[in-house]
């Protein structure tokens, strides 16, 4: 596919992004800029993905009708997750699969979706950053951006450019942090003694700061180490490489 000089991206905030982390959302419209994009938000609502995990195919079905048609004018879909943008590239066209009505448009769609770091480095082919962090940070791999979409390097890429940064890999990263969206409400127990690894795996790799690309997962990991009393600091990625780390890390109270 050529790529546009300028390429219209319609910005897939996420519901999580949306109600709790807009700073994520504004990380990412600055880091698309700088890359050259066109940055649009058209109105949205969730993808689906809670409905679609359930096994409420009708519901996922009539949320996802209005997303792909408020995404049809632009050249690519982005979001600052690789859950979200799994269920956008890669159930969509299995939950209209054989319907006459839509399943092409489905096909479309998913074709233009992309997480954010793999559209920076594999898109846009995006190397560097004019980013400075000078602390020593571990990567949580997320599970739907590993495992559905391949991300791990990308983002491992972008942050070895951020001026100061030091990239540590705590034990069992790709390991799931025991969030999975309903997993954690369903067997709270289980999702509980998951993440409770994360955070000493987090802790025993020396960095003061854990860095993932999903909001979901780094709330379930920053609350337990709040829980546990650990001074790491919890944030999504695209905060450090777009240099906007004034706000406080999640889970962190806001200084008076």
């Amino acid at each position: 596919m050529e790529i546009p000089q300028r390429p219209r991206v319609g910005l897939f905030v996420t519901c999580l992004v949306d109600l709790f982390r807009p700073s994520i959302g504004w990380a990412t419209v600055k880091l698309l800029e700088d890359a050259g994009c066109r940055v649009e938000v058209p109105a949205q609502t969730c993808c689906g993905q809670p409905a679609y995990n359930s096994g409420d195919r009708r519901l996922a079905k009539e949320l996802a009708r209005p997303v792909i048609e408020a995404f049809a004018p632009y050249d690519y879909v982005v979001a600052p997750s690789g859950s979200c943008a799994g269920m956008l590239a890669k159930h969509y066209p299995a939950l209209f699969a054989n319907d006459p009505d839509f399943e092409a448009e489905a096909q479309a769609f998913a074709a233009k979706v992309y997480e954010l770091s793999a559209f920076l480095v594999t898109v846009l082919n995006v190397t560097q950053v004019d980013a400075e962090f000078p602390r020593r940070v571990t990567y949580h791999d997320a599970c739907s951006g590993l495992r559905e979409l391949g991300i791990a390097a990308q983002p491992r890429e972008l942050l070895g450019s951020v001026r100061g940064l030091d990239l540590v890999e705590m034990d069992d990263h790709t390991r799931c942090c025991g969030f999975g969206g309903t997993f954690a409400v369903k067997y709270g127990e289980i999702s509980a003694a998951i993440v409770d690894e994360k955070a000493d795996a987090a802790e025993k790799s020396g960095a003061s700061v854990l860095l993932a690309g999903d909001l979901g997962c780094l709330m379930n990991i920053a609350g337990r180490l709040a829980r546990k009393g650990s001074a790491i600091e919890v944030r999504h990625f695209v905060e450090v490489l777009a240099g906007m780390t004034d706000q406080p890390a999640i889970c962190e109270a806001r200084k008076r």
